[in-house]
Formats: structure tokens, sequence, C-alpha cells
């Protein structure tokens, strides 16, 4: 009988210690260099031990702080609704808000990245035509539990104090009261769902499995003369959000 592969011999003993309650849900592991030490294995093997256990749900990764054991997340509701978008300020913190939580995201912007083909095609704009991009991942009490990826035609903000998204006297504002501050009036968004699995990237920013069932939310915004001001790839992992979708009737 073949002798069992050395991560695989870490990956049970760290899932021992997880089931005899000996490592409690939120508890960081010891650093790689420890558990290498205690194993007597290479740091690449308890790596790989530990992204195996990672992709079972059983730890989660936590970018610059360590691996720890894997929380009970309750499931949010999010809805999806013409409200949310009237109430001024962010959307996604009044979301949280409703739901008695504190919202809040980290971002990163870059300013004139060509538009590739996709996204070109979604802001009616030629490929290469110069957006900007900018990379959020939200919070929920701390917690990450969507991602976004918003891009706006630079040409439309450009010399202006919404230019940046994350910048300025709106910062923060959301797509909406920003671009009526610059005289554009946004009066419709188009969202198309669909499902999808994380990437890896996306897994170890939410915390969730590789390859984790989620739902993409392709969302544009348009102006009242039909222009489409941002565009914006919405990821939300199916076991942290349920997506539900209110349709006003008027009588």
């Amino acid at each position: 009988m073949r002798e069992q592969p050395p991560y695989l011999r870490v990956a049970d003993a760290l899932q021992q210690r997880i089931t005899s309650g000996e490592w409690s849900p939120g508890d960081r592991l010891p650093s790689r260099a420890q558990l290498a030490h205690e194993f007597d294995v290479g740091d690449n093997v308890v790596r790989r031990a530990q992204e195996l256990l990672i992709t079972q749900g059983a730890l989660e990764g936590r970018t610059g702080s360590g691996t720890y054991v894997a929380e009970v997340r309750p499931r949010l509701t999010m809805v999806r609704a013409r409200s949310r978008e009237e109430r001024g300020g962010s959307p996604f913190k009044g979301d949280m808000a409703s739901l008695g939580k504190h919202g809040s995201w980290d971002s990163r912007t870059e300013a004139k990245v060509p538009a590739p083909a996709d996204i070109a095609a979604r802001l009616g704009i030629a490929e290469g035509d110069l957006c900007v991009c900018t990379r959020y991942e939200f919070l929920a009490d701390g917690k990450p539990v969507q991602l976004t990826t918003s891009w706006e035609p630079y040409d439309l903000t450009a010399g202006t104090i919404v230019v940046l998204p994350e910048g300025g006297p709106l910062a923060g504002a959301g797509v909406v009261d920003r671009m009526a501050s610059i005289g554009i009036t946004v009066s419709r968004a188009i969202e198309a769902p669909e499902p999808c699995h994380v990437t890896d990237e996306e897994a170890a920013l939410l915390g969730v499995a590789r390859g984790a069932l989620a739902t993409t939310i392709r969302r544009t915004y348009f102006s009242d003369d039909g222009r489409a001001v941002e565009t914006a790839d919405i990821v939300i992992p199916v076991a942290l959000g349920e997506i539900v979708y209110e349709v006003p009737i008027n009588l």
C-alpha cells in the first residue's frame, strides 16, 4: 500500500484538532513555520494541507493575517430594490443597516484603464477607451460578503470632483449621488444575475472555499439620455448572501 502523501497526513491531523474541539471556529492557526517544525515537514507541505482544508470549508485564509478555523457565518438577505437607490448615500451601507449590521468597504482605484471588449460593449464605448476602474471588497461587521469591480468612462467625469469614486468630497456616496453632483441624472439600472464559481483570488478575499458557488450580477447604470455611466460585476457567494429582488407594483 502506498504511503499517504505528507500534505494529506498534515491535513488529517489539522482536521482532527478542529473536530475534537481543540481549535474552535475563529481560532488562528499557528504559523506555517511552527506547524512545519511540529510535523517535521517543509512549509510547502503545510501550505498544501491548509489549502486543501480551505477548499473543503474547514479553514479560511485572511490576507495578511493568517489562517483561521472557519466560522459559521449567517447568510444575509440582500434586497435589490429601487428604494436602495433613492435614499441617498451608499446603498450598501443602507442595506446592511436594515439588517442591523455595519457596512464598510475597502477599495482600490485605477484611472485611465483601457476598457476590455466586454466592458466597452456594456458602456457603449470603443474597446480601449479609457475608464476609471475601482475594485471593492464590501464588509458586513468587518467580514467580507461581496466583491465588486466597477468601470466608469473616464471622459464622463474627467476634470470633476467625482473622477475618483473613493476620493474627494463625495467619496463613497454611490453612483447616483456622484453623477447628480455633476449634472447627470441616473434614471435606471439593468441587472443581469447569473451563477458562477469564485476564482481562487476571490475565494481568498471572501474567506470561502475555492470554487464555491456564487452569483455574479452584471449591473449597468444609465442616465436619462440613455448613456451608460457605470457598469459593474458584483460577486456574492451563495453561502454568504441570498439575493432577493423587490419589484414595485403601481396600481
